[in-house]
């Protein structure tokens, strides 16, 4: 039987990793002081293509179809993005801002070749409310303690879809629609020689620090006093993160992938590959419910974390517990149940799991630890000190 093209299994060495990130990631937000929650995986159509928040690129690609309610039906998706949920969330159901959110969930998006996957899982986070460079540098922060706790070291790239979009305004050239799909922007041809002098600069080098910004103030802004706002707020957000000490390149020509965001997006990478990424979007809400609210957020990519991580957690001892006679099952059950509590992960017998500890329930217990030894213990409580002092290992936290 073969599974869904571009759907994913899981098994138990999958889900110990998949816990174990959600783990670390639940935790840190908790300690930054956001509050999880939960949409549904179905949502109208008419949510996402509400004043364009998708590029009409991803919504060819969603999951769609009608929701038949007697006569009449409403064409709903399977969430493609987890960011305009818990937006149209936090306008129905939370209202009041600063509102900080976060959520594991998974999203949908159709691939031709079902080469790619069409499922993908996400750690998103959502500030909303939050100013700027404030929430930039705390969302920044907040991935990286993930991903450190994690054992990885991330790279951080920075742009702004807001000075992409007003510098292509600039030029005369339609290529932001463009751009949000991965088109690079080598194509560009500028008519005015003050910015034929900047591409260079914009393009061409990788600025690390407010230096860069500077550099670019000086030599756009007497042409193009438009870009002034949108530069400024660049470089507030980019002294915040060198001042908590966070490095950081800035990449201009990436804006794939962020139709709806407005200011600073930064993205992680980890060996080259993307496992990350978010921003600013103070469009999206207004958009959503006419409502003046500023927001940003980001998302972890499970996927290309689940692949690097290797999980270095003790692995629990097998006990298994065994009654020789039928009358005896009852007393195996209540053993079992008391190990359970203790900590242990205890089997009944015909499990097909290699026991670490066979436990034989009799008068007293019977015990055959790993090493082939065979011990009588009269009690409970001298099992437990016996498991104990052999080292068994418990299961650890639900």
């Amino acid at each position: 039987m073969e599974r869904c093209k571009g759907m994913r299994d899981l098994l138990p060495q999958d889900m110990e990793k998949f816990r174990r990130l959600e783990g670390v990631f639940r935790d840190v937000c908790r300690r930054w002081g956001y509050g999880e929650v939960r949409t549904p995986v179905l949502e109208y159509l008419h949510l996402f293509t509400t004043a364009g928040t998708l590029t009409p690129g991803m919504l060819s690609r969603v999951y769609s179809f009608l929701d038949w309610d007697g006569w009449s039906g409403e064409r709903v998706v399977l969430r493609p993005d987890g960011t305009i949920p818990t937006a149209r969330l936090f306008l129905s159901e939370v209202g009041k801002d600063p509102a900080r959110l976060f959520y594991v969930e998974n999203v949908f998006s159709f691939e031709e070749t079902g080469r790619e996957a069409r499922e993908r899982w996400q750690c998103g986070v959502e500030f909303i409310g939050g100013p700027s460079p404030q929430a930039e540098g705390e969302l920044v922060s907040l991935a990286l303690e993930v991903l450190v706790r994690l054992g990885f070291s991330a790279t951080v790239k920075l742009t702004h879809q807001g000075f992409l979009k007003a510098l292509l305004g600039e030029v005369g050239e339609d290529l932001f629609p463009r751009l949000l799909e991965g088109e690079g922007l080598s194509t560009l041809q500028p008519s005015r020689p003050e910015m034929e002098r900047a591409m260079p600069l914009l393009f061409g080098t990788k600025g690390t620090g407010p230096g860069y910004l500077k550099n670019l103030k000086a030599l756009l802004l007497p042409s193009f006093p438009s870009l002034r706002e949108s530069l400024e707020d660049f470089s507030r957000v980019a002294q915040l993160l060198s001042g908590a000490g966070i490095a950081y390149e800035i990449d201009m020509g990436n804006g794939k992938g962020f139709e709806y965001y407005t200011g600073v997006v930064f993205q992680f990478y980890i060996g080259g590959e993307r496992v990350g990424g978010g921003g600013r979007y103070n469009n999206l809400l207004p958009l959503l419910g006419r409502k003046d609210i500023p927001a940003a957020g980001l998302a972890l990519y499970l996927e290309p974390l689940l692949a690097r991580m290797e999980v270095s957690l003790p692995r629990p001892s097998v006990l298994v517990v065994r009654s020789p006679t039928p009358r005896g099952q009852g007393r195996a059950f209540a053993l079992a149940r008391e190990l359970r509590a203790s900590g242990y992960r205890v089997e009944m017998e015909c499990s097909a799991s290699p026991p670490h500890f066979l436990i034989e329930v009799g008068n007293g217990f019977t015990v055959a630890g790993p090493s082939g030894e065979v011990v009588r213990l009269p009690s409970l409580k001298r099992l437990l000190a016996f498991l104990e002092e052999m080292g068994a290992v418990k299961a650890g936290p639900a």
